[in-house]
């Protein structure tokens, strides 16, 4: 028997772990097969919001938050870069690379949503290869249109979505709630409104918490 679940995948789309995390998730899912019919809800969460735009050098801005030196930060990133090459993903951030403001991609993730859940998936990981492989700012909105497009939603619904700055009080307040619940890092992966898996988790933690729900645990 197949059981019906809801997760909410709450992440920014500049978080290398989130990557990392989705990667385990969705191949949890294909291991588990007909066990579970998912519905995947990409909830939003900043890891910056008060970045201006341009951004800021990733070397600079992580040394000034984390106190992390130059080559502590390249030994992590090449340790993230192999984590994500482990789930399929190809990451080329490097010492040049900027830290971004992503409210914008937020919005427009939102309107995705709306639009259907698997756009709304494809949306996110064309918005990660913008960022983490292509080196693009995910705040700009031409970077967004291309995003959106290449993925099969409307680019001048997106246009206009972005230009209006709809949706913004409803990204602010979804922030708002899973700061209220407790989620203060990502990815936070919420299964039926009650499981929480923490952090860029492998596969097997992810098909272990499916099993188990799907058992009625």
């Amino acid at each position: 028997m197949t059981t019906p679940i809801k997760i909410d995948f709450v992440s920014d789309v500049s978080c290398p772990w989130c990557i990392v995390g989705l990667g385990g998730l969705e191949e949890a899912l294909r291991r588990v097969g007909d066990l579970v019919d998912a519905d995947i809800h990409f909830q939003p969460f900043e890891l910056n919001p008060a970045m201006p735009a341009g951004g800021q050098n990733i070397v600079e801005h992580i040394g000034e938050k984390y106190g992390s030196t130059p080559a502590q930060s390249a030994a992590n990133r090449e340790m993230i870069h192999a984590r994500a090459a482990s789930v399929g993903f190809t990451m080329k951030t490097d010492e040049t690379s900027r830290i971004y403001n992503t409210f914008e991609a937020h919005r427009l993730l939102h309107w995705a949503g709306t639009e259907g859940l698997d756009k709304q998936a494809a949306l996110k990981h064309a918005l990660f290869t913008a960022y983490f492989t292509d080196g693009l700012d995910p705040g700009d909105h031409t970077v967004l249109g291309d995003a959106a497009e290449s993925v099969g939603l409307d680019r001048a619904a997106a246009a206009e979505v972005l230009s209006s700055g709809r949706y913004a009080e409803e990204v602010r307040a979804a922030e708002d709630q899973w700061r209220q619940k407790g989620i203060n890092s990502v990815p936070a992966v919420v299964i039926n409104d009650k499981y929480l898996i923490s952090g860029g988790q492998p596969a097997e933690v992810f098909e272990q918490a499916l099993r188990t729900v799907a058992a009625g645990g």
